[in-house]
């Protein structure tokens, strides 16, 4: 006979092919690192597997606008089933198991039910990476913006949610901790993004004052009205990640370290930023002593 495995099992499979994932894919800033709790790393390994998949599905290879959409749209159709079967369970005192062919959806269906986080969250961020496909120039700010709050803000609350921490205070500082970290990857990357998607996230209605064009972007020109701009930029991000900074002082345990961590090398790079206007194109880079100071203020943060 053969023995199938159990639907316990299967779930640790899941999440043992997403740790794969994160193991496997270099990011700026910790995932799932060891710095966390070991309960976090599965669920937040199944989190990120989730939406590397599915940034990979707006950014990579050679598919057309349409088999990304779809690709995306088979998401949002997995992400339906687990909505019902969670509302059929919410009353139910039966074993949760979401059964899926992709076993991301496994994994991140189970970590749905334990930490009850809204299912939202993740809408938002198929929201975003379908953006990715349709979306390359931002009129407005505020449309920038907008965009960080369905592309970046769901991270931090999700992470929130599964710390045990998400009060409606701790959400508001985390946005705008993550909508900032996504202006300064940004603002980090104007060129990388033009040259190799096509995408620019300066506001348009800013840059026509400046005669700052497209090809101003492409072309890589320095000039004192690029500088003006960028520096407008890097300004308005300072004042709304200094507007977060309280979320570092509020937690506690590993989970703070990690936090206070990612904020400190945010905060590293925005600083780049602005001693280098003069070159709004060049990538800054994080040095062994920059790499230092990130772990020194993670453990005494000021």
């Amino acid at each position: 006979f053969i023995t199938m495995p159990s639907n316990r099992q299967k779930i640790h499979n899941a999440y043992q092919h997403c740790l794969s994932i994160t193991q496997n894919h270099y990011e700026n800033f910790p995932v799932a690192s060891k710095l966390l709790n070991k309960q976090l790393r599965l669920p937040i390994s199944a989190v990120y597997a989730f939406a590397r998949s599915a940034d990979d599905f707006a950014d990579e290879g050679n598919l057309n606008q349409l088999q990304r959409l779809d690709q995306l749209n088979e998401y949002i159709a997995e992400l339906d089933a687990i909505t019902k079967l969670l509302t059929q369970k919410a009353d139910s005192s039966d074993s949760f198991y979401y059964q899926s062919n992709n076993l991301i959806f496994i994994a991140l269906a189970d970590t749905l039910y334990r930490y009850q986080i809204p299912v939202t969250l993740f809408y938002d961020l198929l929201s975003a990476f379908k953006q990715d496909v349709t979306t390359s120039r931002y009129k407005t700010f505020a449309e920038i913006l907008d965009y960080c709050r369905l592309s970046a803000n769901p991270v931090g609350r999700i992470l929130l949610y599964l710390n045990k921490s998400a009060t409606e205070e701790n959400l508001k500082l985390s946005d705008a901790i993550c909508s900032a970290l996504q202006l300064i990857n940004f603002y980090q990357d104007i060129a990388q993004d033009m040259d190799e998607n096509n995408r620019l996230y300066l506001p348009l209605d800013e840059m026509q004052p400046l005669a700052i064009t497209e090809n101003t972007i492409r072309q890589r020109i320095n000039n004192k009205q690029t500088q003006q701009l960028l520096v407008k930029q890097l300004q308005r991000t300072k004042k709304i990640y200094n507007s977060g900074k309280p979320l570092c002082r509020k937690l506690s345990g590993r989970f703070a370290l990690e936090i206070r961590m990612i904020y400190t090398g945010g905060q590293i790079i925005l600083d780049k930023l602005e001693q280098n206007t003069t070159n709004i194109y060049l990538r800054p880079r994080l040095t062994s002593l920059d790499k230092f100071n990130i772990i020194r203020h993670g453990l005494f943060f000021s």
